[in-house]
């Protein structure tokens, strides 16, 4: 099937032309969740509960047109179709850090509908390092929802964009946290910052990398 024909607000402003490309519903969301690297279209229907197999199918098509993403076949054993940010859908991620940043306040307590991954914290914690000068290498996180890894930002580029994966890190990880979703809510929220949550207890931190250091010693 072929993407449909953009629709577009016919405004000569840069703003309606970005938003010709993400504004559609879900867009952005599947943006953040390849961030992690290239993914299965199964594994991307399952981090995005509440869209429809063929809303997603269509978003991803019209991403694929627009130069957000690619789709490629896996060699064998895996031979599955992943599908992956280009340059230009990875050069969102500052879109994403900042919307989030924006929306923070709006989350509050988390409602009985409302579902959760344990990477969804991936870019508000990604932030929180910054803030407490302690991004530099790759921080596993470990939270009763799950597990998932963040790299800090020279190692995101060499990572080829990815700036987090789900699991545990591949090998030892310079630093290592345990939290849970609420502490995790606080600091995207800006209640807290990572030094003062570490300082008080609700942050573990273990590993001997420079992150590690830098949030014990900060």
């Amino acid at each position: 099937m072929s993407p449909r024909a953009r629709r577009s607000y016919d405004q000569y402003c840069s703003a309606a032309r970005a938003l010709d490309a993400v504004g559609d519903r879900w867009t952005l969301l599947i943006v953040r969740e390849l961030l992690a690297g290239p993914r299965r279209y199964t594994d991307l229907h399952a981090d995005l509960p509440g869209v429809s197999t063929d809303v997603l199918a269509s978003r991803l098509r019209d991403m694929e047109r627009d130069g957000l993403t690619t789709r490629r076949r896996l060699p064998p054993p895996g031979a599955a179709y992943v599908y992956e940010l280009t340059a230009r859908g990875r050069a969102l991620l500052p879109v994403l850090e900042a919307l989030g940043a924006w929306g923070a306040g709006e989350l509050g307590e988390r409602r009985p509908t409302d579902a959760v991954r344990a990477h969804w914290f991936a870019l508000p914690l990604l932030r929180a390092l910054r803030e407490a000068g302690a991004a530099e290498g790759v921080v596993e996180v470990r939270l009763e929802e799950g597990d998932f890894h963040l790299y800090a930002d020279a190692v995101a580029e060499e990572e080829g964009g990815r700036v987090y994966g789900d699991g545990p890190a591949p090998g030892e990880p310079g630093a290592r946290l345990v939290l849970d979703a609420g502490t995790c809510a606080a600091l995207g929220r800006g209640e807290t910052g990572l030094l003062d949550a570490v300082r008080d207890g609700r942050v573990e931190v273990t590993g001997d990398g420079p992150a590690a250091k830098a949030l014990r010693e900060g």
